[in-house]
Parts: C-alpha cells; structure tokens; sequence
C-alpha cells in the first residue's frame, strides 16, 4: 500500500504546480487536513476541461482518475456536481486549477501517482 501525503500539503502543491506553469489555483472547498480526497477542476483559459480526483485503487495504491461532466461543461453543471460530490464526502477537497496545458498537467498527475 502507498503512503500519501497529508490533502492540504498535497493541494498546495498542485497549486504550486499550476502556477509553475503559468496558471494559477485556488482552494474552493477546504476538507480535512490529512485524509480529504482531492477533487480537481482542471481549465484552460477559464474553459472546463476536465474533473479529477485522487482515489484508492484496488491495488492498494492511489491513482488520479476522471470524474464528473466533460470537457466544456457549462459552470452550472459544475457547481451541480460538485455541491453533489461534497455533500456526499464533506472531508474532500475542491481545487480550481487552470493551466495552460491541462492534458499534459494530467499526464504528468499520472505519471505521479
């Protein structure tokens, strides 16, 4: 089984991240410190692009996978879904990243794990 770190170091990080690469990122719902799941609304330019979350795989590790509406969801699709998402766990994480090149920014989450 693979160890995480804490959510909210986690979520600062990919806010660094984002910003590293030109975008910029905001926290829209805090959860808990240490075990909150990770829920990231990924745009370009203000348009959706995609919805991801931080998950436990079977094999005991966690992985990034694609949840909620598709890319160029309209805002209140979003903000339907993820009120949903929230209401359903109220110790995740929602984060509002915007990054200039958001599939590879998903390739690169893969990558990580």
């Amino acid at each position: 089984m693979s160890e995480r770190l804490p959510a909210h170091l986690e979520a600062a990080g990919l806010i660094r991240q984002a910003e590293a690469e030109g975008g910029f990122g905001t926290v829209i719902k805090r959860g808990d410190a240490d075990r909150g799941a990770l829920i990231i609304l990924l745009a370009r330019r203000g348009q959706h692009q995609a919805c991801l979350e931080r998950a436990l795989r079977r094999d005991g590790n966690y992985g990034w996978q694609t949840a909620g509406p598709p890319a160029g969801a309209d805002n209140q699709s979003l903000a339907d879904w993820s009120e949903k998402r929230l209401r359903f766990d109220e110790d995740s994480w929602l984060i509002e990243l915007d990054v200039p090149d958001p599939q590879r920014f998903i390739v690169e989450l893969g990558a990580k794990g």
